[in-house]
């Protein structure tokens, strides 16, 4: 198993600064933003598509330093309502895709995304109650009417490029559970997987230890964000999980993002990555930091010096077994 991070964090640096600091760390993978939510800072993907000589420069930027591509991460909602919106997080998808097999790259990460409630809706509309029924009738024209056709035609898309697609199981979004994701690759094939982030699995209620273990038995993880969240128990009685201030309120919100290690402890981070391991998966675990009380330099020297303990553990576990 590799230990990476999502570069995003590093968007205001040039690309081979970046990189330079990410294998200064020893670092082994990086997983790039190339659209969407995340932006493309460090890889256009029409750019690098039109031009042989970049795209040549770009990979060789990044295998120079002895690091991988873990995955290109477009994170949008392509079933946005309002057209525009959706096509442009398309495209970004499309070229996504495109530009990861010519790189050798075997996952795009992204959202699900989530419709509106018809045909002529403005915004999403993300049902999380059965009952007053009306929601439980949005729920079933979302799935029918847009995500399993649109995602079962990307997921062929994808699979003839010979890309994985691993969906981040996140609120919004109409996959955000791992019952979600496993009803959507039923209907779509094993092209569509997660790009599973136990950050939002805590803050939702799912243990991710058990989540691991409902995807991977199934061969449905095809990527591992580490990030960690903190649940405040007083403030979690006032406002719920489904709390909707803003992220900035830290004071006041019921959980907040953490990076590795500041909102479960080691040991707990130790027992996910055992079970990524007895399911099987031996890819990449890629930081990404959305701490709020942490410096970016600060949060993600934290995290992989609490995740390369983990991992160093989990090896010479190993050897003493042998």
């Amino acid at each position: 198993m590799k230990l990476g991070v999502f570069m995003v964090l590093f968007g205001n640096r040039k690309l081979e600064e970046a990189l330079d600091y990410v294998a200064s760390k020893g670092l082994k993978a990086v997983e790039i933003g190339t659209g969407g939510n995340p932006g493309n800072a460090h890889c256009n993907p029409a750019e690098l598509l039109e031009n042989e000589a970049k795209l040549k420069e770009f990979k060789h930027a990044v295998e120079s330093r002895g690091l991988m591509i873990s995955a290109l991460s477009c994170h949008g909602n392509p079933l946005h309502p309002q057209k525009h919106l959706a096509q442009a997080d398309h495209e970004d998808f499309v070229n996504t895709v495109k530009l990861a097999e010519k790189l050798g790259v075997e996952v795009v990460n992204t959202f699900s995304g989530c419709p509106g409630d018809h045909e002529n809706a403005k915004y999403p509309n993300w049902p999380v109650a059965p009952w007053p029924n009306d929601y439980q009738e949005i729920l079933a024209w979302q799935w029918e009417n847009k995500v399993i056709p649109y995602w079962t035609e990307q997921a062929k898309f994808a699979s003839d490029h010979h890309v994985k697609i691993g969906l981040e199981l996140h609120g919004g979004f109409s996959v955000h559970t791992p019952a979600t994701l496993l009803r959507l690759r039923e209907a779509a094939g094993e092209t569509i997987g997660a790009n599973l982030d136990p950050s939002h699995m805590w803050w939702q209620g799912i243990d991710p230890v058990q989540a691991i273990h409902i995807l991977g038995r199934a061969g449905a993880i095809h990527h591992f964000h580490a990030k960690d969240t903190v649940i405040d128990p007083i403030n979690v009685n006032r406002h719920g999980l489904t709390d909707m201030q803003p992220y900035t309120n830290m004071l006041d919100r019921a959980w907040q993002f953490r990076s590795v290690g500041y909102g479960h402890d080691v040991k707990t981070w130790a027992d996910i990555i055992s079970a990524l391991r007895l399911v099987g998966y031996d890819y990449v675990v890629s930081i990404e930091h959305e701490d709020g009380l942490m410096s970016i330099e600060e949060g993600f020297s934290k995290a992989v010096s609490n995740l390369q303990q983990v991992l160093i553990e989990e090896s010479l576990g190993d050897m003493w077994w042998v």
